[in-house]
C-alpha cells in the first residue's frame, strides 16, 4: 500500500545553479547531495514537509534552458504550475522573493476565487505556482 509521495523530479540544466535557486532565492533547504552511479543526487525541499523535489540533471541538447521547451525533434513539453508551493502569506513572501532575484509572471501576486496567487520561473524556465489559500467562506 502507497503511504506518501518521495520525490517530485524538477529537470535542470546546472544542478549548482538550481541548487542556489532553491535555497538561497525561494528559501527550500537541501536535503541530500550524494555522487552515485547514475550521476548527482540533490534534492531539497520545503523546511518541515516530508515532500522532496529532486533536481535531476537534464541531458546537454536536451530542451532549450531558460524557456524548459524541447529542442528541435523532441515531443511534448512543460505543464505550466508543474509545481505548486503553499505560503502562509504570500504577498510577504513574494517581496522577499523579489528582492532576491526571484522572476515572477507578473510584477504582484494577484487575488482569485481560492486565494492569493503568482507564478515563479527557476534559472530552467521550469514554472513554480506560488499559492496562499483563502480563509473559509472568502478568499
Amino acid at each position: 500500500m502507497l503511504t506518501s509521495v518521495m520525490y517530485v523530479t524538477i529537470n535542470v540544466t546546472d544542478q549548482d545553479r538550481s541548487l542556489r535557486f532553491y535555497t538561497d532565492q525561494l528559501g527550500l533547504e537541501k536535503r541530500v547531495d550524494h555522487q552515485g552511479p547514475e550521476g548527482r543526487f540533490l534534492t531539497v525541499g520545503v523546511p518541515g514537509s516530508a515532500l522532496e523535489f529532486l533536481l535531476w540533471p537534464r541531458p546537454a541538447g536536451t530542451g532549450q534552458p531558460d524557456t524548459g521547451q524541447p529542442a528541435a525533434g523532441e515531443t511534448g513539453g512543460r505543464a505550466l504550475g508543474s509545481v505548486f508551493l503553499e505560503s502562509d502569506d504570500l504577498r510577504k513572501d513574494f517581496a522577499v522573493w523579489r528582492d532576491r532575484g526571484v522572476t515572477f509572471d507578473q510584477p504582484e501576486p494577484e487575488d482569485y476565487p481560492f486565494g492569493v496567487r503568482i507564478e515563479a520561473v527557476d534559472p530552467d524556465g521550469n514554472r513554480i505556482a506560488l499559492r496562499q489559500r483563502g480563509r473559509a467562506g472568502g478568499a
